[in-house]
């Protein structure tokens, strides 16, 4: 399957997840009885947790367990959904919310009296009118007031003259407000009706009300507690307790609000105001947690499990992992996990055992980061891959981690990438991370620390015998072309942030990658430059062309303009030109033609020339570079080539290396 293929289908929804990934189902049953438990009615009660926790998820699951508990007969649970973020900001909140629970008692209602005589239930359908004519002229103040601020017409003064029911006859009271006054009495009559006698509770599910502004977040909660409280009414208020208190704030500051009576010094800190005005209206709340490390890994198995492409699972195969997961949550580990018969998830375990320590801590184990997280891998994936840019989805995964959660770290390994250092940089910092940890230098025997600086410590310093480490015949001969890769790690190490150590030792390793395509994608989608940071500005034209593969850049470059360029600038060439090469496959070909036009033009750099050519991966060698390599007559050249040709396998590119073109010609 290739790796376009592989994406389809691989994006979740943002929509509440229809499938209890989260185990949030103890907690929506524990709403639900609190809900129909009738010394607490009526009630309001919270589900608070930040953006991104859940909250929608488990209003779902409540709804689903309200309504497996209703007996439509005799103990019937009306819900009501509602999203106050949605409201109409020209009607209200208070008339939104009021107009939507009776909608959903008007719907019951006129199925539960379609078959009773018009005589028995005109009562019940007279006072639900005027309920909602209240609201509705409600709602017509409110559009007025707005239209006389705006428009000048019609004044609020001529829509209160409108709006006075007249006195029933032989009232002695005069005319009533159709507005909201008295609307709670009525409110309770019908629920309280014959005709509701059927109804245990009308169950209202408030969601994103910390989303909403200031005005609609009081509105709501005062549509609730002055208007909505009554017998047989509760409300589910999802949201953010913080963020509500602080609308709250806003609108009521602290400064203006009675506050909490001082006690002793032992008792807990008086609450703000703002949160005993939520507290009046919310009895209680009902944090949601964080995902935990162990939720965190089962979290990331379950969503790739739900969009995997290949070898789908059924949704009962998807329940009994579900199940797995939930069955070893005691024991905080997936590691004893029995995937269903014929079902391989090891590939999809291992991805979330490697990144969940990393993800939980930097998105504080909130399930939207996550997904988001996942979402944004498979966005970035698919696009270089439709690009040309093939990797496997472990290396895109640990580039975005870092990308995503180490920003910093990112830029570090860009910049390594402006300088030409990435893969050398890279290798240094995987053999720190994998290096395991020295044990701690023993102090010298007390018989050697009194001994005198020049008393010999062994017979063979007495002999005066050259110790082995030192001497010139037991250092191999490749030491003094090229530092070791102990010493370059050494040497790049104390650079290496911890949270960039402990990026590394994610599998796999990238040092003998080619990533600057990916790098440089990912680059640009962030606005950045990768200016090739080591080279001068006005150097930076000409490398362009001596790397370019296309004839015509080739040709404004000149012989004799090369021959013209300083010892200096060659060397800065040369090296740019041979990093270049070792680091970019894509642009390999055309660096490796660079570097032996520079070496033909300035004979004293061809010793440096096959020192650029010795870095040249050889697994990462093309056809045409192996063409060009094959014809470079410098001396050294052919130990060079053989010493490349030794690390490929027998094929087109090894044959290509080692066969020279002919004599007089060109291939």
């Amino acid at each position: 399957m290739s790796t376009i293929e592989d994406l389809r289908g691989r994006l979740w929804s943002d929509e509440p997840s229809k499938v209890d990934f989260l185990a949030a189902r103890a907690i929506a049953e524990t709403v639900s009885d609190a809900v129909l438990d009738d010394a607490l009615d009526p009630l309001a009660i919270g589900l608070s947790g930040p953006w991104g926790s859940g909250k929608t998820t488990v209003l779902e699951l409540i709804k689903a367990d309200l309504d497996s508990r209703s007996d439509p007969e005799n103990a019937k649970i009306i819900t009501v959904r509602t999203d106050p973020w949605r409201y109409d900001p020209a009607v209200g909140a208070k008339e939104s919310l009021i107009g939507e629970v009776l909608d959903a008692i008007a719907a019951e209602l006129t199925e539960r009296l379609k078959d009773v005589e018009e005589s028995k239930g005109e009562k019940i359908k007279k006072l639900l009118k005027r309920l909602s004519d209240r609201v509705d002229w409600a709602k017509a103040v409110k559009l007025a007031a707005k239209s006389s601020l705006t428009l000048q017409i019609p004044g609020v003064s001529d829509v209160l003259d409108l709006i006075r029911e007249p006195a029933s006859e032989g009232s002695d009271a005069g005319d009533q407000p159709r507005g909201l006054a008295g609307f709670k009495a009525e409110f309770a009559e019908l629920l309280g009706a014959e005709e509701m006698a059927h109804v245990r509770r009308v169950a209202v599910l408030v969601d994103d009300l910390d989303r909403c502004l200031v005005d609609t977040v009081v509105e709501t909660l005062e549509a609730i507690r002055l208007f909505l409280s009554v017998e047989g009414m509760a409300f589910v208020i999802a949201a953010d307790e913080d963020r509500v208190a602080d609308a709250i704030r806003t609108r009521l500051p602290d400064s203006s609000m009675p506050t909490e009576r001082p006690e002793d010094e032992d008792a807990l800190p008086a609450e703000p105001p703002s949160k005993l005005y939520l507290h009046k209206i919310v009895q209680t709340t009902v944090p949601l947690p964080a995902l935990g490390a162990f939720d965190t890994e089962s979290y990331v198995l379950l969503l790739q499990l739900q969009n995997r492409v290949d070898q789908r699972l059924t949704d009962k195969q998807l329940e009994k992992v579900i199940t797995e997961c939930h069955r070893l949550r005691m024991a905080g580990a997936l590691d004893d996990l029995q995937a269903p018969d014929g079902l391989d998830v090891q590939r999809e375990l291992s991805f979330a055992r490697r990144l969940t320590t990393i993800l939980y801590e930097k998105l504080r184990g909130n399930p939207r980061r996550i997904k988001r997280f996942l979402n944004d891998l498979n966005i970035r994936r698919s696009i270089a891959a439709r690009r040309g840019i093939e990797l496997d989805f472990d290396v895109v995964a640990k580039l975005m981690v870092l990308e995503v959660l180490l920003p910093d770290q990112f830029q570090s390994v860009l910049s390594w990438l402006r300088t030409g250092e990435l893969r050398d940089r890279l290798e240094s910092l995987e053999a720190q991370a994998n290096r395991p940890k020295e044990p701690p230098v023993p102090a010298p025997p007390a018989d050697l620390a009194d001994r005198a600086p020049d008393e010999p410590e062994t017979a063979a310093d007495a002999a005066g015998a050259e110790p082995p480490d030192t001497a010139e015949d037991a250092r191999p001969p490749e030491a003094e072309e090229a530092p070791t890769q102990a010493a370059s790690a050494a040497a790049v190490a104390p650079h290496f942030a911890e949270d960039m150590i402990r990026w590394a030792k994610l599998p796999p390793d990238l040092h003998d990658l080619d990533l600057s395509p990916y790098l440089h994608l990912a680059a640009s989608f962030r606005g950045d430059l990768l200016v090739s940071a080591e080279l001068p500005q006005h150097l930076r034209d000409l490398a362009a062309q001596l790397a370019s593969t296309r004839t015509v850049d080739r040709r404004q470059l000149t012989d004799e303009s090369l021959r013209a360029l300083t010892t200096d600038d060659v060397d800065q060439l040369l090296r740019h030109l041979g990093l270049r090469a070792r680091d970019r496959v894509q642009e390999q070909r055309g660096a490796v033609a660079g570097i032996v036009r520079l070496a033909t033009a300035h004979v004293a750099v061809q010793p440096a020339t096959l020192d650029a050519f010795r870095r040249l991966p050889a697994s990462d060698l093309q056809p045409g570079t192996a063409v060009i390599l094959a014809g470079v007559d410098i001396p050294g050249m052919k130990d060079v080539i053989n010493a490349l040709a030794a690390q490929l396998p027998d094929g087109n590119i090894k044959k290509a290396l080692t066969t020279p073109p002919p004599k007089g010609g060109k291939r």
